[in-house]
């Protein structure tokens, strides 16, 4: 083995090490809590609510584990293994040419992909999630979803991989400046199409009936001065009992869409504070900043693929012996993870920030205590444990945990004498 050999691997066994590391303090932490309510909490959740989050939470752990050991065996199985190897004999027996051959190659990598972790994806929802009352997803859905998002590969999948090779085969050492310049662009274009196009495939979205709830909310929206391309309701307990409510879309194409099980859950007000959070995202320009990031992030990346498509012992120290276009999309997609697992606990904080300034936001253009009366239904509702491992959550947590995000609220309204 060569010292790149090496040097993944060696990433690659330390991420999943660290993850499960981390994990373990995870799942200690909240079984170590189980037996009481946090005080701060005691009123407005139960024991029967808290430890339910607590058993979710462990088991949901549980299978993360074979999940890291099991992504680790796969990385060995497609490099060194062979699998890519295999991959591309059988991807040339089509005859077509060196960019088609490679089109043939991605779908194939991502297909089995997608039926290799099929069977721990029926678990985590026919056993674990149904387990704790969330499931509501049948068989028939569960395919149907699976076989709409394998036509959306092929349609979508395919054209965008025969760009990205074309250029990787015609556009000489600066193709990856080109496929950059094509991606991001296919990017927004997705960001403007999905709302429209693509999710109703998989879900109804039905305006917001009239009543108290729109009223509450579009007169938030009107003091925020923000425009948007309407406001619905989508059918998301058709699949699960979890709620959210989230914006999508850019521009003018920009959707409010709330599960419909989130409206069951929650009061007008509550609703309201909840989209007011979502309101400072755009507000302090966090949406724009995580679109720019992205948009960085893949320059870097395509920038460090043209060097490395160019080095004979980024194939060969990982089992691929015939180098290939489409063999170094796919190894550097296999490899990138285990490099940026590091990145995680940067992104994690300066997520959490921004966390802060939209609760901030909330708390100054709608209710504060209604923003956390909505939070900590949303954390017993969605069994969200109350008690999780300081370290864990630094390292994963894109939100603040429950009791640190409550008392950041709280500190807020103690400046506000009049929602004190």
């Amino acid at each position: 083995m060569t010292a790149w050999t090496w040097t993944v691997f060696g990433f690659a066994l330390l991420a999943t090490a660290t993850g499960l590391y981390l994990s373990l303090r995870q799942k200690r932490s909240v079984e170590a809590n189980r037996e009481a309510v946090p005080p701060r909490f005691a009123e407005k959740v139960s024991l029967t609510a808290h430890q339910k989050a607590a058993d979710y939470t462990a088991v949901k752990l549980r299978l993360g584990h074979i999940g890291s050991i099991w992504g680790l065996i796969l990385l060995f199985a497609w490099t060194l293994g062979g699998g890519l190897g295999w991959l591309g004999d059988i991807s040339a027996l089509f005859g077509f040419s060196a960019v088609w051959t490679g089109v043939v190659f991605m779908l194939l990598f991502f297909l089995i992909g997608s039926l290799v972790d099929l069977p721990m994806e029926l678990y985590g929802t026919f056993a674990i999630e149904a387990r704790f009352g969330f499931n509501k997803m049948t068989l028939p859905l569960f395919f149907s979803d699976m076989g709409k998002q394998l036509l959306l590969m092929i349609a979508i999948g395919a054209p965008l991989a025969w760009v990205i090779l074309t250029l990787m085969e015609s556009a000489g050492e600066l193709w990856w400046l080109y496929a950059w310049l094509f991606w991001t662009a296919f990017m927004l274009l997705m960001i403007w199409a999905y709302p429209t196009f693509i999710a109703p495939l998989f879900n109804k979205f039905e305006p917001l009936p009239d009543g108290e709830m729109k009223s509450t909310i579009e007169a938030l929206l009107k003091r925020c001065g923000f425009r948007s391309n309407g406001l619905f309701v989508m059918d998301g307990s058709k699949r699960s009992s979890h709620g959210n409510a989230y914006f999508t879309g850019l521009g003018s194409a920009k959707r409010i869409v709330f599960f419909d099980t989130l409206i069951k859950q929650l009061e007008p007000l509550e609703t309201e504070a909840v989209l007011a959070h979502e309101l400072g995202h755009f507000h302090h320009g966090h949406v724009k900043k995580r679109l720019v990031i992205m948009v960085c992030s893949t320059l870097l990346g395509f920038g460090l693929l043209g060097w490395l498509i160019q080095q004979p012992w980024f194939y060969s120290g990982l089992g691929v012996s015939q180098a290939s276009n489409h063999a170094a999309l796919v190894l550097f997609m296999l490899v990138m993870p285990a490099f940026t697992f590091v990145l995680t606990p940067v992104m994690s904080y300066f997520s959490r920030k921004d966390e802060f300034e939209a609760d901030a936001y909330a708390v100054a253009n709608s209710s504060g205590e209604a923003l956390a009366s909505a939070l900590v239904k949303m954390y017993e509702d969605n069994a969200s444990t109350l008690t999780p491992d300081p370290v864990y959550s630094a390292w994963y947590d894109s939100h603040p945990p429950a009791p640190v995000r409550i008392d950041h609220i709280e500190s807020l309204l103690a400046k506000v004498p009049s929602q004190a």
